[in-house]
């Protein structure tokens, strides 16, 4: 009857450690199912960020390229601001 008795208990433990391991394996499932669906929805909401910051940066060069004013003349004025801006920086510095 002890042998009974034991084989039973037996039974039962190996039906706990089963049904713990289980659980646990449930509850892991769990989060890593869950991690994946916010990594999803991340992955989504960043490829619509960067669609919209390629429409944005169309729509910027765009806006760019029509205000851009005609430089005929512009290079000539440019070389004698900078001359200009050369003699101001060495008025400014100081002789020793």
């Amino acid at each position: 009857m002890g042998e009974l008795l034991n084989s039973g208990l037996l039974n039962m433990a190996s039906l706990m450690i089963s049904l713990i391991v289980l659980l646990v394996g449930l509850v892991i499932w769990f989060f890593v199912n869950r991690a994946s669906s916010r990594t999803n929805e991340q992955i989504e909401l960043l490829e619509a960020l960067l669609d919209q910051q390629k429409r944005q940066n169309a729509l910027l060069r765009r806006l760019c390229e029509a205000n851009e004013p005609e430089e005929k003349d512009a290079p000539k004025d440019a070389v004698a601001e900078d001359d200009k801006d050369e003699d101001d920086f060495i008025r400014l510095v100081a002789e020793r």
